[in-house]
């Protein structure tokens, strides 16, 4: 890389763990990656929670490459412990190695770039209570999609494992890259 890591916490202890995990990570890119400019990891407790519950934890990896928008990746958990930070930060850095795969496929002409029209995805979590989601694509990763942006009024029908088909917002929302609008496949959670 030629910038170095740059690695911050805010509102949470940062462990050693964590710590070596981000940078066997970020090792790893740069080796899979070698025109990689630079990567930024954010890792923090965004608010704080009612006393005696386990405050969300949320990651942040933008990783810049030559020639392409900045790619970023951004992750919440509604509540964690210790133990399972390394897991957030696996799967946030799983998404960042896809979105590099597709961009070095892209540039070496491999695929071609193509407009957000539509893919397929999962829903992997649901906030109801906070009237939001997340739903898994093999294109884009995670994505951040709101109550309004889902078709029908289907919303409180989602489920994590639920087959959707969705559209990619142009810009990102306030949890990062997102859906501008969900819509249930088959008309039922099987999948069809």
């Amino acid at each position: 890389m030629q910038k170095p890591l740059q690695l911050s916490f805010k509102n949470i202890e940062g462990s050693d763990a964590v710590k070596s995990i981000v940078r066997d990570r970020v090792g790893r890119l740069d080796r899979l990656y070698p025109k990689l400019i630079g990567c930024r990891v954010v890792i923090e407790a965004p608010h704080r929670s009612a006393q005696g519950a386990r405050p969300p934890l949320g990651i942040s990896v933008e990783a810049e490459i030559p020639g392409k928008p900045l790619i970023v990746v951004k992750e919440m958990e509604e509540r964690h412990s210790p133990r399972e930070h390394a897991a957030v930060v696996n799967r946030s850095f799983d998404v960042v190695e896809r979105k590099l795969d597709e961009a070095t496929r892209i540039i070496h002409g491999e695929v071609k770039a193509h407009e957000a029209a539509g893919e397929t995805g999962t829903v992997t979590r649901m906030f109801p209570d906070l009237d939001y989601g997340f739903v898994e694509t093999k294109e884009a990763g995670s994505l951040y999609f709101t109550r309004n942006a889902v078709v029908d009024g289907r919303f409180d029908e989602l489920t994590a494992g639920t087959m959707v088909h969705l559209t990619l917002a142009t810009g990102e929302g306030p949890m990062g890259p997102q859906a501008s609008s969900i819509r249930v496949l088959g008309g039922d959670r099987s999948g069809e």
